[in-house]
């Protein structure tokens, strides 16, 4: 019945069918007239598709340059506007360098608006690609690096520095593989122009597919006008509006939401069985089950919708942030309370009990603002400013910092709490019981093994020069082996505390093996390892005599 519940939300996301198939982004901001720094955007594209920057609005934020400053550079331009080329001479050339709109005036700067691809034969390399050896910017062997052709680039030799070349982006045209198209900015007067003929086509040819650049450059700071930018411009990869690169991630949780169904199901239908069996840890391993299952739901949904529509579902997304969270923090009390015990050597742990929820309850308020934070830095970045994601990236790691220390303190209670239980069942000869948490020591030890494996391997690869997992293409793989890691555990306790029948008279059973036969005592509460209450201990060996029981 608790899937049913779900028909709500699954109507809710199949609302969204739109056709079209991009991956819409805003920009909303300044691009100051400065020769030191350009504005980009990275995107990873699989073939044929586009970049469309059609609905993006310029607009000037002065009205007019001083007189002074237009004698003195001011390039006068000369039949028509959407002719002038990079090297000083005005034509359309074969790589597609073309104005996006006329001018109003006789003469301006200009914005250069570029699009390339990076190669994966550097894009996947620590540092990335050098986009100086693309025929972006230009670079001396003492380090100098610049984007524009401004004065001082002109004397060390990095640009022409001719009159129709200065206030530029530097391109090199031999290296240069990209398209390249300008919008000329009129030198005064109000200004307000969105770009035409902004449609980038990315052909389906060899190696095509992969990451690329959109760059945007202002970089005429002696004559240029400030200019301030609104709207949105869309990616396009031939499956759908969600990036290329996440399309594998949305498949992968579509697979793990159908094996939490199946493990839900399964669950649930044996606590149905078994009902008047049940144990509360029980209760426990379903709801930490049912949590996983809504944060796989919500999270393939979020990638989902965006795919068909090319929005996220903002609710989706923070809801599946939110459910990982809760599947976390529910998932250590429930290692934590099973380690100490509960449902096998006590029916309840006291004092014991608050202290778990407690703690779990703190990891979830440091991982839920760690993990929000996270996303409005990176997700939202176009519309922070640098101050603000600085501020946000701070707060991230501080969070994290904390997490990782709540971390730390449950690891060391889980196998704490562990090794004492098992010394426990050990010395009172619970051979049954025992076998159980050996089980359970197994599957922790091999899930921490594989985490360190996993992280000195992801460590190594972020070292390398050519990394092994293409972080751009394959990135999101580094995550979900931490799901299936996760969902292994999951289905490793579910198996050994899966309800069946006379598993509450299981729990609070004392075996006595040494008796022979299948002979028990049957107790409504044993002591646990920890209990310190002495007031019951046999001190007479008489007492232990079966023959003075038993009456024949």
């Amino acid at each position: 019945m608790a899937l049913f519940s779900l028909l709500p939300l699954l109507l809710l996301l199949t609302t969204y069918n739109k056709s079209v198939e991009a991956e819409h982004r805003r920009f909303d901001g300044p691009i100051a007239a400065a020769s030191n720094y350009i504005h980009y955007s990275e995107g990873f594209v699989v073939t044929p598709g586009y970049v469309d920057i059609s609905e993006l609005e310029f607009e000037a934020a002065s009205e007019s340059l001083s007189s002074k400053l237009f004698s003195e550079g001011v390039v006068e331009a000369e039949g028509d506007d959407g002719e002038y080329d990079d090297d000083g001479g005005y034509e359309d050339d074969a790589d597609g360098a073309r104005a996006l709109e006329d001018a109003s005036g006789g003469g301006g700067t200009f914005v250069d608006i570029v699009l390339f691809h990076e190669p994966s034969d550097c894009a996947n390399t620590r540092y990335g690609c050098d986009w100086t050896q693309l025929g972006i910017g230009a670079s001396d062997n003492t380090g100098n690096l610049r984007w524009c052709c401004s004065d001082d680039a002109a004397a060390l030799g990095l640009c022409s520095g001719s009159p129709k070349q200065e206030g530029r982006l530097i391109i090199d045209p031999d290296k240069f593989m990209g398209q390249h198209k300008f919008l000329m900015v009129p030198s005064s007067g109000e200004w307000k122009r969105k770009v035409k003929d902004g449609l980038f086509k990315l052909d389906n040819k060899a190696g095509a597919s992969g990451k690329y650049v959109l760059v945007m450059a202002n970089c005429n700071d002696i004559i240029g006008r400030d200019l301030t930018v609104s709207g949105q411009y869309t990616w396009s990869s031939v499956h759908g509006y969600l990036p290329g690169n996440l399309f594998g991630e949305m498949y992968f949780f579509f697979l793990v939401f159908g094996c939490y169904v199946l493990l839900f199901a399964f669950y649930a239908c044996m606590m149905r069985k078994y009902r008047d069996a049940i144990i509360p840890i029980q209760k426990w391993v379903l709801a930490t089950i049912g949590i996983g299952l809504l944060e796989v739901f919500f999270k393939g949904g979020d990638l989902w919708v965006w795919n068909v529509d090319g929005d996220r579902f903002w609710f989706s997304l923070y809801t599946g942030v939110v459910m990982g969270v809760l599947k976390r923090a529910i998932s250590r009390c429930l290692v934590v309370m099973l380690c100490l015990g509960w449902g096998v050597t006590c029916d309840t742990l006291g004092s014991k009990f608050k202290k778990v929820v407690m703690l779990g309850i703190v990891y979830a308020g440091t991982s839920v603002a760690r993990d929000v934070m996270t996303v409005l830095a990176i997700t939202e970045n176009e519309i922070l400013s640098v101050n603000e994601e600085t501020e946000i990236l701070d707060v991230v790691t501080v969070l994290t910092f904390c997490t990782s220390l709540i971390d730390v303190i449950f690891y060391l209670w889980i196998f704490d709490a562990l090794n004492g239980t098992m010394q426990y069942l050990e010395s009172m000869n619970q051979a049954m019981k025992l076998k159980r948490y050996l089980r359970l020591r197994l599957i922790l030890l091999i899930s921490v093994l594989f985490a360190i494996v996993w992280t000195v391997f992801g460590i190594v690869d972020s070292y390398n020069d050519q990394r092994m997992v293409t972080e751009e293409e394959n990135g999101w793989v580094l995550s979900a082996v931490w799901e299936i890691n996760y969902l292994m555990v999951l289905v490793g306790l579910s198996c050994l505390w899966v309800p069946e029948p006379g598993a509450k008279e299981y729990a609070y059973v004392m075996e006595l093996p040494a008796l022979g036969g299948d002979m028990e005592f049957d107790t409504t509460m044993v002591d646990s390892p920890e209990d310190d209450d002495t007031e019951d201990v046999i001190d007479n060996e008489e007492d232990l005599d079966v023959n003075r029981a038993v009456h024949t």
